[in-house]
């Protein structure tokens, strides 16, 4: 952690972030930091990976082989290849996906239950805690991390497979597992699933000792993450081993529901590409127009973590006396949940926001200029999926661009640093940032992440909707957006 106040200190999601910034300037060094987290002194024999330096026993989001493989495909961009660094990754990874389905599924259902997730107060209670009804959650959150967690080990699995054969097994492991916990995301608790088909939203769901579940609607960060686990798949795994196709077919016709109500993988979409995704067509065109509305989540700096609509009417949930209260907070949080100095009840945060991102940009690549949709919702203004995107990169570089004032929205009323012509442009990458006015929040040097703002700028001012569909996965791997010559260009809401 780039603390200067904590330094050295750790957070293991943070850090998988950090490597997107870090390896725009030193790749070796990235791939250092990737390692760090998979040597025997960090991972557990079980093979779990530490939260952060002072409890272990928490549990931050497995995007450990996203960023992985992200790495991995940079350096594959420049047409060099390190399998035995790739390999190395993928057996320590192996066995942290295995510690989840073992440790953090308890009801054996594929729906997963992992704690507050990094995501801090953003629950209506504690989520490391034992709750104050008993019972337990199963999080539309965890369920979605470990489904892009499958696609990620899917990805390595198929790249170390063009390779190395004997890895196919792997493969068909992770891609029916995608399904089975694809599939959990919208029917997890028998009659109470995640997905709620009135709201057209995910929602976590309590699972009381009685045997009763009930959605706690808030409308949060977390019934956006599971439109993140979106993969493209080009198909050369299945050129190159026809019987893994064949294999795949016999699963899907022995379990056929499991295509019934999530995006079907058979379907051939761009240039015979296809997807693993959570959310078909119509499930994405429903969560997007909430999330691109501008009283809900699009802030004009942007996606926030919780809807503007908890300003007025916050989430309440009562146990007993005691009253459980979700209520929009656009910058520091009123609560001492995790000590009280971050607060995902309404700010924007880099590393959700480049999630969102990267799965829009994976959307465009299936769907093409096919799919357009209102951004934002009710303005009447269609814009395809990388549009979207480019879009929401706009929004959040503005935070640190002068203004037509002249000040930067991430120092806020700070007038020496708005003002002083010694500080105005030692521009500060803050923690997490206002929810309506972009001022930067919470710690102003810890959070490397924040420097994935460079990565999103970088990719849009180096490429075209033309360009990306053309180059499929070269240009879409993971945001790296390796320029290949084109022309430099600039980065470019539903009420209830």
């Amino acid at each position: 952690m780039p603390d200067k106040w904590e330094y050295p200190w750790y957070a293991a999601w943070d850090l998988a972030f950090h490597v997107l910034a870090l390896t725009l300037v030193d790749e070796d060094f990235g791939k250092q930091q990737l390692d760090l987290m998979l040597v025997q002194e960090y991972l557990h024999p079980s093979g779990q990976v530490p939260a952060y330096e002072w409890n272990f026993g928490d549990v931050n989001p497995p995007v450990h082989a996203w960023s992985t493989i992200f790495t991995h495909r940079l350096a594959q961009a420049r047409g060099e290849v390190d399998l035995d660094w790739l390999e190395h990754a993928f057996h320590k990874l192996l066995l942290n996906f295995t510690w989840w389905v073992n440790g953090k599924d308890r009801a054996g259902n594929n729906a997963f239950d992992g704690g507050f997730l990094g995501l801090d107060n953003i629950g209506v209670f504690d989520r490391s805690a034992p709750l104050p009804t008993g019972g337990y959650l199963e999080q539309a959150d965890g369920t979605a991390w470990m489904a892009l967690f499958c696609q990620n080990m899917l990805e390595i699995a198929n790249e170390l497979t063009l390779y190395r054969p004997t890895y196919l097994e792997m493969s068909l492991k992770f891609a029916e597992h995608f399904m089975w916990i694809a599939n959990a995301l919208l029917h997890a608790g028998g009659e109470v699933g995640m997905w709620d088909e009135q709201d057209g939203f995910f929602y976590d769901v309590l699972k009381l000792p009685d045997g009763r579940s009930e959605r706690l609607k808030v409308w949060s960060m977390v019934g956006l993450l599971p439109l993140c686990a979106a993969t493209l798949f080009e198909g050369r795994i299945l050129e190159q081993h026809p019987e893994l196709r064949a294999r795949m077919r016999r699963f899907l016709e022995a379990h056929q529901e499991l295509r019934t109500f999530i995006h079907d993988p058979i379907t051939l979409g761009h240039s015979g590409r296809r997807l693993a995704s959570i959310l078909d067509e119509t499930m994405l065109r429903r969560v997007l127009t909430v999330m691109l509305d501008e009283k809900e989540f699009l802030s004009r700096y942007g996606i926030r973590a919780l809807s503007r609509y908890h300003a007025e009417h916050p989430y309440v949930f009562h146990v007993g006396d005691q009253e459980y209260r979700v209520s929009y907070l656009p910058a520091e949080s009123d609560t001492g949940m995790f000590g009280g100095n971050s607060n995902w009840r309404g700010p924007i945060w880099m590393p959700v926001n480049a999630l969102i991102i990267r799965a829009l940009l994976q959307y465009y690549l299936f769907y093409a200029d096919q799919f357009t949709i209102e951004c934002p919702t009710g303005s009447g203004r269609l814009m395809n999926l990388y549009e979207v995107a480019e879009e929401i990169a706009r929004r959040l570089a503005s935070i640190f661009l002068r203004d037509q004032d002249g000040r930067r929205p991430v120092y806020g009323g700070t007038r020496k640093f708005q003002e002083d012509p010694y500080w105005r442009d030692l521009i500060l990458f803050y923690e997490y940032f206002h929810g309506d006015n972009g001022a930067g929040l919470g710690a102003s040097h810890q959070t490397g992440w924040t420097g994935v703002i460079a990565r999103l700028m970088h990719l849009f001012a180096t490429s075209s909707p033309k360009e990306f569909l053309e180059r499929g996965r070269v240009a879409a791997i993971e945001l790296e957006g390796e320029p290949r010559g084109p022309t430099p260009r600039p980065a470019g809401g539903r009420g209830r």
